[in-house]
Formats: C-alpha cells, structure tokens, sequence
C-alpha cells in the first residue's frame, strides 16, 4: 500500500488569509494539489491541517480515499504535522509520498516516477530533482518511519534525508522547482489576480511557517 501524506496544516499568514482554499483553476489550491497525488495511482491521501481553517480544508477536499489527520498544534512546526500524518498510517503501508498543500503545479507523473524508481532500486528515500535542484514531494520506504515519527521543531525530513546519501535515489526532472503559493505575489504569478476576502482581511505579508518535508 502507497499513501501519500499532504501537508496542510500552516497558518499562510504570509498570505495574510487561508491560502489552500484560494480558487485555482475551476478547483481550490488544496484540491488540485490532492488530485495530482491522487492521479499518481496512490491508494490514498492523509491530509493533515490544524489551526483554525482545518474543518474547511478538511471539507474541501473530502472523498472516499482521503482521510484527515490533526496536528492539533500547527504553530510547533512541520514535524509535527508529518508525525500525525504518520500515526494515521495503516499498518500495511509500504511508503509514503510526503506533498505539499500549497503546490498545485506538480505534475502528477511526478509521483509515479518516486513509487517506480523505489520500486526498480530498492532505496528507502526517492527525491525529486528539478533542475539539480531537490523538491517535493518525496518517496519514504516503511525502513524509514520510524525516523520520521521523530521529527522535531520546522526544518521537516531533510536530517533523515541527509543522514546517509547512499540510501537516497534521485528522480529528475528538466523543469523549474514548483512554486509553493505563499504569498500574494505568489498566487498572482500563478494564477491572476486574488478574488476578494469574503472575511475583508488585507492580504498583508507576515511571519510564518509552513509545512516543508525536505
């Protein structure tokens, strides 16, 4: 069994309003990042949220094979979202692809790559590589949970990445890093204009921190 763990548990006060159920295309950010995992034949999709728009993240991207997991305190970090997305797991799962929330431009093919390239070498960890560049999202064989299970404070998988490059294999790809959608200018680049603030917040930058595996 192949799950994918989608992180969507930030604040996006970078955004200055909840960044994921911004419209992209004739579907949301969340949504369309959640299909393209979805697409890449995975079994399913553990979404993790936290704060105060978790219901609604949750909402938005309901189906029968997402399941929603809660990290109930979002503002410690992204290691812990990726262990409440981990103690969501079924037993038989093999791997996970760790994703983002907020990049709905990755190709899907893109996952498929990390699942067969685990499957052809045999390496617990499947990076992709845009442009000698590491991105997300990123393949973990189950000999790697439990390292994952210990992940602390915002700097995501990149230790456990880094901690032995002979276990790592590498998918690339000649195209730009996709672009996380953090602020204003972001969406704007992206997509267009951003709609109005149905809760008539200014779309003002500010600290964050978002949910970043590697």
């Amino acid at each position: 069994m192949i799950t994918a763990i989608v992180l969507a548990a930030g604040r996006a006060t970078r955004m200055g309003r909840q960044k994921l159920l911004l419209p992209y295309g004739e579907s949301t950010v969340v949504r369309e990042s959640v299909r393209r995992v979805l697409d890449a034949s995975v079994d399913e999709v553990i979404i993790v949220v936290g704060g105060p728009d978790a219901d609604a993240i949750a909402s938005e991207v309901a189906a029968p094979n997402v399941r929603v997991a809660l990290n109930p305190d979002p503002d410690l970090g992204l290691g812990g979202s990726l262990r409440a997305g981990m103690e969501a797991l079924h037993e038989r799962t093999r791997a996970v692809i760790v994703a983002l929330g907020d990049q709905p431009t990755v190709p899907s093919i893109v996952s498929t790559a990390l699942w067969e390239t685990w499957t052809d070498t045999h390496r617990p960890i499947v990076v992709a590589r845009y442009n000698g560049v590491r991105g997300n999202p990123v393949l973990f064989a189950a000999s790697v949970f439990d390292e994952l299970r210990e992940v602390q404070g915002d700097v995501g998988a990149r230790d456990v990445i880094a901690r032995d490059p002979e276990r790592v294999a590498y998918v690339d790809w000649p195209i730009d890093p996709p672009r996380d959608i953090d602020t204003p200018e972001d969406y704007q680049e992206l997509h267009g204009p951003l709609p109005p603030d149905p809760a008539g917040r200014a779309d003002a930058p500010g600290p964050t921190r978002g949910d970043r595996p590697g």
